[in-house]
């Protein structure tokens, strides 16, 4: 098996059975980040899609190969907030109540985690997530987000600050 950065190197240049190999290989870790995003099978695994297709499309262009798999998740993480931003203006009435009587049956806790989450700025929301949900580094994150690895560690200081506010004492969402 060619190692990664040769794949890569193959894949920007045209070869679809490198660009294959390289999103099998990881296609594990990008479902399980659409899925930290998405909270939804089915909507994880269409962003998912959507990510290959414009990875695909946009692949030759990538000046660095060696960066791909950080690109190919931040298309992902890209691709995860679009899909949010379409579900925040069009929920069906079915959905609320299948979020009602799913509310129901998730954990108090988990559920007011996933809501503070979900108010938060972006920058905080992604650090948060991509260390706490999917187990990265701070420079995998740093090198994903392309920003300094400083910025990363302030983020998820700040961001955990930001929960520990949102979030009374006995746990439930602090709305203010």
């Amino acid at each position: 098996m060619l190692e990664t950065k040769e794949l890569a190197a193959a894949a920007c240049r045209g070869d679809e059975e490198a660009f294959y190999a390289l999103v099998t290989e990881h296609r594990r870790r990008l479902y399980g980040i659409a899925y930290s995003y998405l909270h939804n099978e089915s909507d994880a695994l269409e962003a998912l899609q959507e990510t290959v297709y414009r990875a695909w499309m946009k692949c030759r262009k990538l000046k660095h190969p060696e960066a791909f798999v950080p690109w190919l998740i931040r298309i992902l993480i890209n691709c995860c907030v679009d899909e949010q931003k379409r579900k925040k203006r069009m929920v069906p009435v079915e959905e609320v109540r299948s979020r009602e009587t799913a509310a129901e049956m998730v954990s108090d806790s988990k559920l007011d985690l996933e809501r503070a989450l979900s108010r938060m700025k972006p920058k905080y929301r992604h650090v948060l997530i991509l260390k706490y949900y999917q187990d990265m580094t701070i420079s995998d994150i740093a090198h994903i987000l392309d920003v300094p690895e400083g910025t990363v560690k302030t983020r998820l200081h700040q961001g955990l600050k930001l929960l520990r506010q949102k979030i009374e004492p006995g746990g439930a969402v602090f709305h203010v």
